[in-house]
């Protein structure tokens, strides 16, 4: 397996290659200390893993991801960071980071990680998933429906009609309307009435 590290701190970044350079069957094929040169890196070596810190100078890991993903899509991402916060947990597998493990882990949890990604299968730090799975907001009670379609339908269930929609919501009729009959359709209901009725059941607009 061939790796790049990218690391602006170089001390943990020796410490880092030294342990990745112990197992069998890993090359350390370069080092990166920030964004620019950890893609530079990656698309000089073409290696199968880059384990990315997230802060970094020249624009950070989730950048460095993303650019990686979309330059040379067969690299995988596993990101080592001493940042757990669900919001950039989200950002980097968005970007297409494979794995997400806390510069805590043990020395064998990092290696088990990295010889996931290797296998492209998406590994989490158990404490980083406890936080991204704590911060998923519940689903409402009609998945299907967009953010502005579920606007509607609990202002139709509170019994305002197409023109007062309009006006709270600062839209035209027109658009209120198209929303309500995507409303209808997405959930089967035959008409206003219907919809209504299912809302309230629901518990919306009760």
């Amino acid at each position: 397996m061939r790796v790049v590290v990218a690391d602006d701190h170089p001390v943990f970044r020796m410490g880092l290659c030294r342990l990745l350079e112990s197992v069998p069957d890993v090359e350390v094929v370069g080092e990166a200390w920030d964004t620019d040169s950890v893609v530079e890196t990656v698309l000089a070596t073409q290696p199968d893993v880059v384990v990315m810190d997230l802060h970094m100078p020249g624009g950070g890991g989730v950048e460095a991801t993303q650019q990686i993903r979309r330059r040379a899509s067969g690299v995988r991402v596993l990101v080592l960071t001493m940042h757990s916060d669900a919001a950039l947990v989200s950002k980097a597998l968005r970007a297409g980071a494979r794995g997400y493990v806390l510069k805590d882990a043990s020395s064998e949890e990092i290696l088990r990680a990295l010889a996931a990604v290797h296998a492209d299968q998406a590994i989490l730090d158990a404490s980083v998933a406890d936080r991204v799975f704590a911060a998923a907001p519940e689903p409402g009670p009609f998945p299907q429906l967009t953010e502005r379609e579920t606007d509607i339908l609990e202002r139709m269930a509170a019994g305002l009609d197409n023109e007062a929609i309009a006006r709270r919501l600062g839209i035209s009729v027109k658009t209120v309307q198209n929303h309500v009959s995507n409303v209808l359709l997405k959930l089967g209901a035959r008409h206003r009435g219907e919809a209504i009725a299912r809302a309230r059941d629901a518990g919306i607009g009760n």
